[in-house]
């Protein structure tokens, strides 16, 4: 009986040996730094394999007769512009699209007269008449979207979309009699960061709402004046700030 009781000490104390020694030899476990817990990966947004595609279309008019605001005085003109913005896009994997843009605008303005008074009879004042601008821009962008889930909710989400865009424009003004007149080039090359929502309105139609936050642009500008002088302009911007004129609100078709 007691030879009996010694084994079984003896194997209780070995079985404590091995477990210490596996304890020891086990490698500490590190949180996973790469997630930040802002996407919830288990959450499938828009699956791997999906298309998308869209547009963000915009048309605005205006006339003024003899119009007055502050300090502009008897305006008489007449514009409008249009927008015209395209996408493609793929999910290379979950919650993750890529793709491409192309965007077209027309924008016109014919002012017949119009002033600015910064006062009385000795202020400043300042006139225009005849004038006459029409201006087209293209442009196209590579991008990249990462959709953000707002939890198990297969209805909403937040997404960041960088842009990669290469655009040029058209230009020419008048203004006068005789008549004075400037041509303009311009190519521009952009890096921006859009943030967004999207909402699912149907299974397979979202509408999307963007606003442009922050960006890097690289612009020249080339312009030739009454076809004789010749012009060039380099410019450069840096934006980190939230620009509330390049809200954009698209539909959007997930197939």
């Amino acid at each position: 009986m007691k030879r009996t009781a010694i084994i079984l000490m003896l194997v209780a104390l070995s079985a404590l040996s091995v477990s210490s020694k596996e304890t020891d030899n086990r490698t500490p476990v590190k949180p996973d730094k790469s997630h930040r817990g802002l996407v919830n990966m288990s959450q499938m947004f828009v699956p791997k394999g999906q298309w998308l595609t869209g547009l963000n279309a915009s048309f605005s008019t205006h006339t003024n007769d003899m119009y007055n605001i502050v300090i502009i005085n008897d305006v008489e003109s007449e514009g409008y512009t249009v927008n015209v913005s395209p996408m493609l896009g793929y999910a290379v994997k979950d919650n993750l699209v890529a793709g491409i843009k192309f965007g077209y605008s027309r924008n016109l303005l014919r002012l017949d007269e119009g002033g600015i008074s910064l006062g009385g009879d000795s202020g400043l004042s300042l006139n225009a008449e005849n004038y006459y601008t029409l201006k087209h821009t293209y442009e196209g962008s590579m991008f990249l979207r990462q959709y953000i889930p707002f939890g198990s909710n297969m209805r909403f989400a937040l997404f960041t979309e960088a842009q990669l865009v290469f655009g040029g424009s058209q230009a020419k003004y008048l203004a006068h009699v005789p008549v004075k007149g400037t041509y303009e080039t311009s190519f521009s090359t952009a890096l921006k960061i859009t943030p967004g929502v999207a909402a699912f309105i149907t299974n397979d139609v979202a509408i999307e709402l963007n606003v442009g936050m922050m960006g890097v642009t690289f612009m020249t500008v080339r312009q030739t004046h009454n076809q004789v002088e010749t012009g060039k302009r380099n410019e450069s911007l840096m934006n980190f700030k939230i620009n509330l004129l390049s809200i954009g609100l698209g539909l959007a078709i997930y197939l």
